[in-house]
């Protein structure tokens, strides 16, 4: 079960005092304490686990290493070691205390979220010409404290998005499935399904319905994963008796919940087309195809499909291995026409 939205508690390290000593050997008596070390940082990195945050639940309050503090002879105290804390790649970094969203988009990307207090300076520093012997010192400051709450959105280059039961884990299954450059990753029903398609990664959201962008059903819990995919899937299903009707109910969900969404590129696949007749899914195919002309319409593609048919598989599969060479190209996303 993968962790997709927790919230926790931060507090970076502390900054350690400064020291006041002197010199012991005669006609030398000077100032020689050194400054503390600064206190640790936490710091999230960038991982491809997308169950990172399955670790960070139930770890309540997080303190970072302290700065020690300076010592004689002007010795500085060790600086406090940071805390890095894995995140998977699409989280999102909200600052509760400030409001502040940060990304995390890259792996190894590191991100500082809460700072390590500065070490206070020794009386070695505060040494003049009017104060040769000072006993001032400074304590060190204390580590940043804050709350965050981590968001997962995975960032997959297809999303493929419908009704419930419209078939589309039985297609992500047969998809990655295929041949040994194929990994899945296998989540309960109510969690998004990911696998890789060679370097294609296909995420199946959870089932939509009318009105989850409002709450409804699962609502907007797995909206938020279909803004990061590149290009949209969708699934609409032959035994639906208007089909046209279904895809605009999910189209105004995505619209409702970010209008960007629209913007993708889109594939429509009339899937379960072996329960009808050859007559009966070419006029539902004609009534999708329709919405496809008009204009802004983001719509590369209708077809009929059903995993049965070696064919109709095949068709997926050549748009997959188009997009995954445009995906190739330098500086090239997998959103032009396939």
């Amino acid at each position: 079960m993968i962790t997709d939205d927790i919230k926790i508690n931060v507090t970076a390290g502390h900054g350690g005092k400064g020291s006041v000593a002197f010199q012991g050997v005669k006609k030398s008596l000077g100032p020689t304490g050194g400054s503390g070390g600064a206190g640790g940082n936490a710091v999230l990195m960038g991982v491809s686990d997308l169950t990172a945050l399955n670790q960070l639940r139930g770890m309540g309050e997080t303190v970072v290493e302290d700065g020690n503090d300076g010592q004689p002879q002007f010795h500085d105290g060790r600086a406090g070691k940071d805390l890095i804390l894995n995140v998977p790649v699409g989280t999102v970094i909200h600052n509760l205390d400030t409001g502040e969203k940060q990304e995390i988009i890259k792996v190894d990307e590191r991100v500082v979220v809460a700072k390590g207090g500065k070490g206070g300076r020794g009386n070695f520093l505060f040494r003049s010409s009017r104060n040769t012997s000072p006993e001032q010192f400074q304590p060190g400051l204390p580590g940043e404290e804050v709350h965050l709450r981590l968001e997962l959105k995975f960032i997959a280059d297809v999303g493929l998005i419908g009704y419930p039961n419209v078939g589309k884990s039985s297609l992500l299954n047969e998809l990655t499935r295929a041949n040994s450059k194929v990994a899945n990753y296998h989540f309960t029903t109510l969690e998004p399904n990911l696998g890789v398609y060679y370097e294609l990664i296909l995420a199946d959201i959870p089932g939509l319905i009318e009105g989850a962008s409002e709450g409804r059903g699962l609502g907007i819990k797995f909206l938020r994963h279909i803004e990061r995919t590149k290009v949209l899937f969708h699934l609409v299903s032959a035994e639906a008796e208007d089909p046209a009707k279904d895809y605009r109910a999910i189209r105004k969900e995505l619209a409702a919940h970010n209008k960007e969404m629209l913007k993708k590129p889109e594939y429509i696949f009339l899937s379960k087309s072996d329960m009808l007749t050859k007559s009966a899914v070419k006029e539902k195919i004609s009534k999708l195809e329709k919405i496809s002309k008009q204009k802004n319409s983001t719509i590369k593609s209708v077809m009929p499909l059903t995993i049965y048919d070696d064919n109709d598989v095949k068709k997926v599969e050549k748009i997959l291995n188009l997009l995954k060479e445009e995906k190739e190209e330098k500086g090239a996303d997998p959103v032009k026409d396939a």
